[in-house]
């Protein structure tokens, strides 16, 4: 059993709070997520306030030639101002198990996403990930880290900061 695992870093010059208050609203993902996946949420808008243990986010999503996938998540794990966790339901992935931790830093905030999935489809799917769902995930973890940057400013990390402070 293949799992395979994905893990970012970014740091960005807002406060905690305004970092928690844009990744724990499930109407932003649409805004940090490439058009070309034609991302839609269909669950109902009015229950997508702030994430909280036990809410389920319905999508479609078109990762592969235009044709749309249904995808549900469930936020198994949250806790304001630190973390939360959703894991898929119902979709492409055999696993999706997606962590979105936050910390204070000098100037910003440290965000990290974990991921850890699995392609279905055993050999076929192994050759899947190898051919191209790890590069589009990937472009999909840029573009986020690139439309971030854009939305929020640029923080350079904390141990580059002591080593330019120090010289």
């Amino acid at each position: 059993m293949a799992v395979h695992t994905l893990k970012r870093v970014q740091y960005l010059p807002v406060s905690l709070e305004k970092a928690w208050d844009f990744f724990s609203s499930p109407r932003n993902l649409k805004e940090i997520t490439p058009s070309h996946l034609g991302f839609q949420i269909k669950s109902d808008t009015e229950f997508l306030q702030e994430m909280y243990p036990g809410q389920v986010i319905t999508y479609t999503v078109k990762p592969l030639l235009g044709i749309p996938l249904f995808w549900m998540t469930e936020i198994t794990h949250a806790e304001t101002g630190k973390f939360f966790v959703d894991e898929q339901r119902v979709g492409p992935y055999a696993l999706w198990h997606h962590q979105h931790h936050f910390k204070p830093v000098p100037g910003g905030v440290e965000m990290t996403d974990l991921v850890h999935y699995k392609v279905p489809l055993g050999l076929l799917g192994r050759l899947a990930n190898f051919l191209f769902v790890r590069r589009q995930l990937n472009e999909i973890f840029d573009y986020r880290f690139r439309k971030l940057e854009e939305l929020f400013g640029k923080l350079q990390a904390p141990a580059l900061q002591d080593a330019v402070l120090q010289s």
